[in-house]
């Protein structure tokens, strides 16, 4: 029987990939005609073109197929058209589950994401038992990943065998694109953060977080969601492990939340004018407002799921990002420097 795999060649997607294709499964992966295959060159896996938002390509797909892996997400901060966003996560997940259910697959793993879950609640860190509100997500992307769980949710409840993983924030090699969390640490490799702002994260190695999918088909219970996740560090934090693993020194001034989203709103008027994506999402801005730590007991007691240091997976990224050439060389250079020093 074959796996399949929708968004392997993103970051994510291209690690659970490569994980599956490892383990000797027979593996499937969905491509759109312009999808950039750079990460999954190599790989033992059949390829099928296909889209999310045609019903009748995902029928073709899934011939076949016992296992689903649907990790693929349309994850921008921005974009000129939002409907773009609701159609790729909302409907497409909706038409992906649909296809499953007429193909009888028999484990159907969903990628959500921890933004449905780490909401604001006094005096705990949010953990799986948290129900949040469409209300309390902000901005596109997350609403249509929160549309997107619920969908994924009802299906369970109809009898599709879904398990939803919830990833933190993945860090490591591969993040071409690259996602925000990757723009950060190019801004920061390439001096383009002087400044940072009070926040925090749950950080996860991108390789542990691509275990725990197949962790959570292997182990995980029909209906039930899990945190993926690793360590939660404020931003400063990361920063400065950035800082120690690049050679390049930490921005040490804190940019009151004010002040940014004053910055937000000028660069988004800015760059209406000059037709570009802003530099600094305002949505971007907005998340920042609070902390996304939580709770990963789920999945560590349940799944077995024990993701490695943060600040290796961190190590990883930047000497991919040079490796690639995504950094200037003469920081490239210095930072190689200041590390073998």
């Amino acid at each position: 029987m074959t796996t399949f795999v929708s968004g392997a060649s993103g970051f994510l997607g291209s690690h659970v990939a490569r994980l599956l294709c490892e383990r000797g499964e027979k593996v499937r992966l969905l491509l759109r005609p312009t999808s950039q295959t750079k990460l999954i060159e190599g790989l033992a896996a059949e390829r099928v073109e296909g889209d999310l938002r045609d019903s009748s390509s995902l029928d073709r797909a899934l011939s076949g197929v016992r296992t689903v892996y649907h990790v693929a997400a349309d994850y921008r901060l921005w974009a000129r058209d939002p409907r773009e966003i609701y159609e790729s996560n909302v409907q497409g997940t909706r038409n992906l589950l649909d296809a499953a259910g007429r193909a009888k697959v028999e484990k159907f793993v969903y990628t959500s994401t921890v933004g449905t879950i780490a909401v604001p609640r006094n005096g705990v860190l949010p953990d799986e038992s948290v129900e949040s509100s469409l209300g309390e997500m902000i901005g596109d992307y997350k609403r249509s990943k929160w549309l997107a769980e619920q969908e994924a949710r009802k299906a369970a409840a109809s009898g599709l065998p879904v398990i939803i993983v919830n990833p933190t924030t993945p860090v490591g090699p591969g993040d071409a694109k690259p996602t925000p969390t990757g723009r950060i640490i190019l801004d920061f490799l390439n001096g383009k953060m002087p400044a940072y702002v009070d926040t925090g994260l749950n950080f996860v190695p991108v390789e542990d977080a691509a275990a725990g999918h197949l962790l959570a088909a292997d182990r995980g219970r029909i209906g039930e969601r899990y945190i993926l996740g690793g360590e939660n560090l404020t931003l400063k934090q990361a920063l400065q492990i950035l800082s120690s693993v690049s050679g390049r020194p930490a921005p040490r001034v804190r940019v009151p939340h004010v002040l940014a989203m004053a910055a937000g709103y000028g660069d988004a008027a800015l760059s209406s004018l000059l037709g570009r994506e802003p530099r600094i999402p305002l949505e971007g801005v907005r998340m920042a407002r609070h902390s996304m730590f939580v709770k990963t007991d789920r999945a560590r007691a349940e799944l077995g799921f024990s993701p490695g240091p943060v600040a290796a997976a961190f190590e990883r990224a930047v000497r991919w990002y040079e490796s690639s050439g995504y950094v200037r060389m003469a920081r490239s250079t210095g930072m190689a420097a200041a590390r073998a020093a």
